[in-house]
């Protein structure tokens, strides 16, 4: 088993910026890629980035390329995200994913799930 804690949500000005990490423990030589995914209220959950853990290779939703960042550091187990130039419409609940099977936008790949941080974004 993989547990996954995410931190760094809270509330910020629409133009800011907020990094999420995620702390993975326990089998972690199983995860094969980390995925941030978010859901807002009734909505569906939607895919954010992912990160290869290996290699560090990337995949972004086109609508966040060139405003969030996905890095990881293998010492310490923990992926991040970086978001900046937030907008209202990024409010949601972001969770930390891990597939020990490839790097996917599709949440059904994942095996292992955080508990989610919210993001809010004022206007």
């Amino acid at each position: 088993q993989v547990q996954l804690v995410e931190s760094g949500g809270g509330l910020v000005q629409a133009g800011g910026s907020l990094r999420l990490s995620c702390a993975a423990s326990g089998r972690t030589f199983s995860v094969y890629a980390m995925g941030w995914f978010r859901q807002a209220p009734g909505k569906e959950r939607e895919f954010v980035a992912a990160i290869n853990w290996s290699f560090g290779g990337t995949a972004y939703a086109d609508s966040m390329k060139g405003r969030f960042t996905i890095t990881r550091d293998n010492a310490k187990n923990t992926v991040y995200l970086q978001m900046n130039s937030l907008k209202p419409e990024d409010t949601a609940v972001y969770y930390c994913a891990g597939s020990t099977l490839r790097l996917s936008a599709l949440h059904s790949a994942y095996d292992y799930w955080g508990q989610g941080t919210q993001v809010t974004v004022s206007s």
